[in-house]
């Protein structure tokens, strides 16, 4: 009998089970046995209570981006990420943002969209004024479903009525507007779009399609800004050449997308780091990108009177540092620990400087250096490795690629090869 990935009750099974089953059906070796098993700071009777059908864990190495001033205080920065070179240019953008009093942010209060998607009206301007005659009834059965978040100041604020017309026919969609105070929030945003569900259907003899949360979280923004000295970033050349590198992302979705993607770079690595919700956070600032009517760049960069680099950066940011992994894994405990904010909303904050910090690096050395040459730099560490060095021999070989400007595996087993000869 041939292997099949049908697996009837595999979710019953313990992780080790699991392993068996994957073991056998990939022909796992004891070394990648061992591998899969080997956990660290999350133990695998933790991870089997986070998701499903669990064999094992996977770490990815975990940095401190330095540097950072922040609204007059000093921030170690946490950043979990497999590509090199990242939280080098990180922490080098925050130190020439010192220069000029490092980044400056603020936010908007963290509310967040739960959506009810009404269907089978007869009149949706009608419906609407229905929905909206009864916004107290449905705004206080929303907050029923957790007088804890009222008490400390949060719950449902306020509703939204949108009319759309689809192709199988007109919809209402009602926005329910919450305040989900430090938490992320998309669990208690269903729990509330659930519940008042069955009213709306009530009073305007309609359907209920969907509830659920939305992702583009645009009410719950976060905002920095910096100014950077022409002389520190390396001259007016230099400044004129970022501003039009952001004209270039500005007027090119193609060129934008990737402008947007290293923004993305510092902000889902710390995400990754405090156990936030990187897919939310990326389909929110994609989405919010592109709301003009086009995809637009998230920061915008100009020239001061002065002749200086100004920047700033806005984006949806909803974090938390309450509930889900924030609270679960350990090591993102210890790293909003590190971090030391106090409130969703700072972390927001925090993580917008970065993006922006990390798309001033990018800029600044694609117009001087190009990107290649430090990013090279520390790929050359992984190509040695990947061709078997060892110990002091990684950096040997590194250098010699970088060098030689032949960041290959072929040429990084032959350096080795060279090396090993004279030993």
């Amino acid at each position: 009998m041939g292997k099949t990935s049908q697996l009837e009750g595999f979710y019953k099974l313990s992780p080790e089970e699991r392993l068996k089953i994957v073991k056998d059906f990939a022909n796992l070796n004891d070394e990648e046995m061992k591998i899969i098993k080997n956990t660290g700071s999350l133990k695998l009777d933790q991870a089997n209570r986070m998701i499903e059908n669990v064999i094992g864990t996977i770490e990815i190495p975990l940095g401190i981006a330095v540097n950072f001033l922040i609204n007059g205080r000093d921030y170690l920065i946490p950043m979990a990420i497999e590509e090199p070179s990242v939280i080098a240019a990180a922490s080098n953008a925050a130190r020439m943002a010192r220069v000029k009093g490092g980044f400056r942010t603020s936010s908007t209060e963290p509310i967040m969209i739960g959506q009810i998607q009404l269907t089978g009206v007869k009149d949706p301007s009608e419906a609407e004024e229905t929905i909206l005659s009864n916004r107290e009834k449905i705004i206080e059965i929303a907050n029923e479903q957790d007088p804890m978040l009222v008490k400390i100041g949060g719950g449902a604020k306020d509703l939204e009525v949108r009319v759309l017309d689809a192709p199988s026919g007109p919809m209402a969609i009602v926005h329910l507007l919450v305040d989900t105070r430090d938490a992320m929030g998309a669990n208690v945003v269903n729990t509330m779009a659930e519940a008042v569900a069955p009213f709306i259907e009530k009073v305007t003899g309609g359907s209920v399609n969907l509830r659920i949360v939305s992702n583009l979280a645009d009410m719950r923004l976060a905002r920095a800004e910096a100014v950077f000295d022409s002389g520190v970033l390396g001259g007016e050349k230099v400044v004129d050449g970022i501003i039009e590198a952001y004209e270039f992302a500005d007027s090119d979705p193609y060129r934008c997308t990737t402008h947007n993607k290293g923004i993305m770079n510092g902000i889902v690595a710390i995400a990754l780091a405090t156990g936030n919700d990187t897919r939310a956070l990326e389909a929110g600032a994609h989405a919010f990108a592109a709301m003009k009517g086009g995809y637009k760049p998230l920061t915008t960069w100009e020239k001061t009177p002065d002749g200086d680099l100004l920047g700033r950066i806005e984006l949806p940011m909803p974090v938390g540092i309450i509930g889900g992994a924030t609270v679960v894994h350990p090591v993102a405990k210890v790293c909003l620990k590190i971090l030391g904010v106090k409130t969703a909303r700072e972390l927001g904050e925090v993580m917008a400087a970065v993006g922006m910090a990390q798309n001033l690096a990018a800029l600044r050395a694609m117009v001087t250096d190009g990107i290649q040459l430090g990013h090279m730099k520390l790929h050359a560490r992984n190509i040695a490795v990947m061709a078997g060095a060892e110990g002091e021999l990684i950096d040997e070989v590194a250098e010699r690629l970088v060098r030689e400007k032949k960041i290959r595996l072929d040429r990084a087993k032959e350096i080795l090869q060279e090396i090993q000869g004279r030993g």
